[in-house]
């Protein structure tokens, strides 16, 4: 599948990725291009592989065979130290459930990755507490996850996984366990801030409504992709 920027070369390529949990082949050959600041929507049923191409692409985990490629460097050939830099500072990841830390606050589980990568408390509660404002959740900010409703801590998520300026956000599943109204509100969210920022996107959703956010979607089937085409 080629990059949708014709001859630009893509920010994040994987080819061929096989990938089994125990006797399960969770992928079977699937390949993906990223283009920069592309929001791309890999979709299909529980089961063909979606979250597991998304934690390959993240380099959360590693294929069993075939390359995934980011800005020049073979993440399957990393070392830990240097994937989870990226994770750091290149790569911003949101969950179904946003995994926030629930003994934190909103504003120090945004403010944690700042943190990490060695600003200073004040610095970092300040730039948490301006993502806050624009994910629409600043008054939200001294409350831990437990006291949130489910589409605030999904937009606190976002901007946890925002507010280190990533290159690109991987959303898995960001709505699947949120209503119709605050589903469209994290993903207006996510939207607007993605194209303000430069961001590429991957989204993981079994949700046509969702996908049709995206510029382009990718269907897998059994491991495989299936399908490719412009959603938007």
């Amino acid at each position: 599948m080629s990059d949708i920027g014709g001859t630009a070369a893509p920010l994040l390529a994987a080819r061929d990725l096989a990938k089994a949990h125990g006797r399960t082949r969770a992928l079977d050959g699937a390949s993906a291009d990223l283009a920069a600041g592309e929001i791309l929507a890999v979709t299909g049923t529980s089961g063909s592989g979606k979250s597991t191409l998304l934690h390959c692409l993240a380099g959360i985990v590693r294929p069993d065979e075939g390359t995934v490629t980011y800005a020049g460097e073979r993440l399957d050939e990393l070392p830990e130290k240097r994937l989870s830099e990226l994770r750091r500072t290149e790569f911003g990841v949101v969950f179904q459930f946003g995994q926030l830390i629930p003994e934190l606050t909103a504003v120090d589980n945004v403010g944690l990755p700042l943190l990490l990568a060695g600003a200073g408390r004040a610095e970092a509660r300040q730039r948490a507490g301006e993502w806050l404002e624009r994910f629409g959740v600043r008054g939200q900010a001294e409350l831990r996850p437990g006291a949130l409703s489910g589409g605030q801590a999904q937009r606190v998520a976002l901007a946890r996984a925002l507010v280190t300026g990533p290159r690109i956000v991987f959303a898995d599943e960001p709505t699947g366990a949120l209503d119709s109204l605050a589903s469209e509100q994290v993903m207006t969210a996510l939207v607007g801030t993605a194209r303000e920022s430069g961001a590429a996107v991957v989204l993981i959703t079994h949700d046509a409504q969702v996908a049709a956010y995206a510029d382009r979607e990718i269907r897998l089937t059994d491991g495989t992709v299936a399908r490719a085409g412009v959603t938007a």
